[in-house]
């Protein structure tokens, strides 16, 4: 930020008139328009893809690697879902087959 202090920074924003904050914050939301729309697609897609897995593991319960199978999604992408989904609460580990666990989802309890 070219050197500049938060206190500066403070002080040149509290110096500034409400015509010129709007003026300034169209301009910054303008410079970061691509990030923000990036991060608004990767979010849409997130929860596009837990969604999904949530469908699959209303069903019955599901291995990862039957999950992905299920979805065309790579496992690894599909285990980093469920483990989100897992530390959230929405996803409880059910049985142990072989190698892997199957996933259900969790009761909701009132």
């Amino acid at each position: 930020m070219d050197g500049l202090t938060a206190k500066t920074i403070e002080q040149k924003v509290t110096a500034m008139t409400k015509d010129e904050k709007k003026e300034a914050l169209k301009k910054l939301r303008q410079q970061r328009k691509a990030i923000i729309d990036r991060a608004r697609n990767m979010i849409k897609s997130q929860n596009k893809r837990f969604a999904a897995i949530k469908t699959q593991l209303g069903e019955t319960p599901r291995t990862v690697p039957e999950i992905a199978a299920a979805l065309k999604l790579d496992s690894a992408d599909v285990m980093i879902c469920v483990s989100a989904l897992r530390k959230y609460g929405e996803v409880v580990e059910a049985s142990k087959e072989g190698d892997y666990y199957r996933y259900c989802l969790a009761t909701k309890e009132a």
